[in-house]
């Protein structure tokens, strides 16, 4: 999604604007979408809530599944327009982002210069006449402040979770057009694993806020049922434009992330930076 991220500085950005779209064209090969802790309970409503390992800091990142395949996003249409109701804020942060300064705890606003939503004649402003920062770009950098925190947040949950064993992986093999696939490197909350932990435990969780992610995540999984039906229901609209090709063998597993998990759960130390 990010092409050229550069820092925004008024130098070389005096004269940009931002486009005010509705047109998400940039997302519809990205098959899934990181959500912080804050997002669950809206997300759970329309995806699948899954967490891929992630390894460089031995911890866990929560996500979103919008495609049974990468390169496929079931929810952005050829208009570019998005089908659900609720759009994870990594993509609504399009283009700016925010990358880690020289000083420790320091973060600067940086955007995609690739992306199609600047412009040097449409949109609002990012900085005025005299050189300073516009309502958009204050309002850029409240947002990204926001965000940091709730990943900090997130962050904070996942390591949680993993101190306690309670990921596990998860291998799905769904009826997706044109033929069944097999999903893997995910992992879920293990639900049987929590009813047996002590009353206490309990109470120390409800004492963090994490039952109500806890219980999103679990509800959101079914969702996986509705992603069949969105890429069956793009399948035959394509199968009525193009002739239909000679089916082909049983591809081999897709999975979500680069580096797929082991099969087996096992406890591992929580050491993921924040």
């Amino acid at each position: 999604m990010y092409e050229q991220v550069v820092p925004v500085v008024l130098e070389r950005h005096r004269q940009k604007r931002v486009r005010n779209t509705t047109q998400f064209d940039f997302a519809s090969r990205f098959h899934i979408a990181y959500v912080t802790l804050h997002e669950f309970a809206r997300a759970a409503a329309t995806y699948p809530i899954l967490f891929l390992e992630d390894k460089p800091n031995d911890g866990f990142r929560p996500v979103v599944l919008m495609g049974l395949q990468n390169g496929e996003n079931l929810f952005v249409g050829t208009d570019g327009a998005w089908s659900a109701s609720y759009i994870p804020a990594m993509i609504r942060r399009y283009p700016f982002a925010l990358s880690k300064g020289s000083e420790e705890g320091r973060f600067i606003v940086c955007v995609d210069e690739a992306s199609s939503l600047l412009s040097d004649t449409e949109g609002a402003p990012m900085f005025n006449e005299k050189g300073e920062p516009t309502e958009v770009l204050e309002n850029v950098k409240r947002y990204l402040s926001e965000l940091q925190q709730m990943d900090r947040i997130t962050q904070e949950f996942t390591r949680f979770m993993q101190s306690h064993n309670l990921l596990t992986p998860l291998n799905m093999r769904v009826k997706a057009a044109p033929q069944a696939r097999n999903i893997t490197g995910c992992f879920v909350i293990n639900e049987e694993r929590m009813n047996t932990l002590s009353d206490s435990f309990i109470l120390e969780v409800r004492a963090k806020g994490y039952l109500p992610a806890i219980y999103a995540h679990l509800i959101s999984l079914p969702q996986i049922e509705r992603l069949v039906q969105l890429s069956q229901a793009r399948a035959e609209s394509a199968s009525r434009v193009t002739p239909a090709e000679p089916a082909e063998p049983s591809p081999a597993p897709t999975p979500l992330a680069a580096s797929v998990a082991k099969p087996t759960a096992r406890k591992r130390r929580s050491s993921a930076s924040s």
